[in-house]
């Protein structure tokens, strides 16, 4: 049997007319209100008491009146199209200017080093948007999750997501505490890995993650083992502060443990380049104004290198405008 793929006739059809013929007891005066030709409304009023099955108005040459069909369908139908006339209101308020809720989903890692600072001062500048982030090392599907954007490492965002980028390329380094290497030695090299405590991370699939190199332009995996296992950076960064062994984590994170020398880097020269850390949501078309103001509240706060100012950096700013 061949399917039917015509859009059938709405049940809204004529319900306007129906109300303001009901308010004002004229065909007439429904026609004026509405700026359409009184034919029109009794066209429109015909269609409508067809579809119900019911005549909802009695007719004279001097007066309108409502059946009482009419007058139930009125008292069912007068508030529920006030509601959706205000949800419509509601839809093109949030259409027209930066407001309502806004869902984020990021790895708990950047909350602190890039997002902290960006939220304290887009919530100043659009008090009307309520923001939500919600940390998971999932990758969810920001689409059927309600979400309206992510933040992502390059090599995570989906193809068909549009990214803006939040900080340059970066490092992923191996690093450890100076008890630790005091203690153990450095590596000198990718194989002698095999005589230390490496931290590992698990990803959200349950897997261990290898660690990765570039071994004279090549990448390579690495399958470490170790005494402790974390499934975020944040959580492995701590570990390794506290000499459980070596970690290999994105050099932004580690940057301040470096400079404090609560960590020495060891492996420079096989340190891979990753594609840096990028705010993707799902379509240019599909953007609403909180979303669009929160993408121009990222670029305004990108240096000169293309990267999110950092709390660190702002701290960095700060010291040297003092000196």
């Amino acid at each position: 049997m061949k399917q039917n793929f015509t859009v059938r006739q709405g049940a809204l059809d004529g319900v306007e007319v129906f109300l303001s013929v009901a308010q004002h007891r004229s065909f007439r005066r429904a026609a004026a209100d509405l700026g359409v030709t009184p034919s029109a409304i009794s066209q429109a009023v015909r269609l409508l008491e067809a579809r119900i099955g019911a005549a909802l108005f009695v007719r004279t040459t001097r007066s309108v009146g409502l059946t009482e069909a009419g007058e139930r369908f009125l008292s069912r139908a007068k508030p529920a199209f006030e509601e959706l006339v205000a949800a419509s209101e509601v839809a093109r308020g949030l259409g027209e200017r930066p407001a309502g809720l806004l869902r984020l989903s990021v790895p708990r890692a950047v909350v602190p080093l890039l997002l902290e600072p960006l939220i304290a001062s887009f919530c100043k500048a659009w008090p009307e948007v309520e923001v939500e982030i919600s940390t998971s090392k999932e990758i969810v599907d920001l689409a059927a999750e309600g979400f309206d954007a992510g933040i992502r490492l390059g090599q995570l965002v989906a193809a068909d997501m549009v990214a803006v980028p939040m900080t340059p390329p970066f490092r992923l380094v191996v690093v450890g505490s100076p008890a630790y290497l005091a203690l153990h030695g450095q590596p000198m090299s990718t194989d002698e890995l095999r005589q230390h405590a490496c931290l590992r991370w698990r990803k959200s699939s349950g897997a261990l993650a290898p660690w990765s190199f570039n071994d004279d332009g090549h990448a390579i995996e690495i399958a470490v083992a170790g005494p402790f296992i974390a499934s975020d950076f944040p959580t492995m960064l701590g570990a390794a502060i506290e000499g459980i062994g070596l970690a290999q984590l994105p050099e932004p994170m580690a940057a301040e443990g470096l400079r404090a020398g609560k960590l020495l880097q060891v492996l420079d020269p096989y340190a891979p380049m990753l594609p840096g850390v990028f705010l993707c949501y799902p379509s240019r078309r599909q953007i609403l104004p909180k979303l669009r103001a929160f993408i121009d509240h990222v670029k305004s706060h990108q240096t000169d290198g293309g990267k999110v100012r950092a709390r660190g950096d702002v701290a960095r700013a700060g010291s040297r405008k003092k000196s």
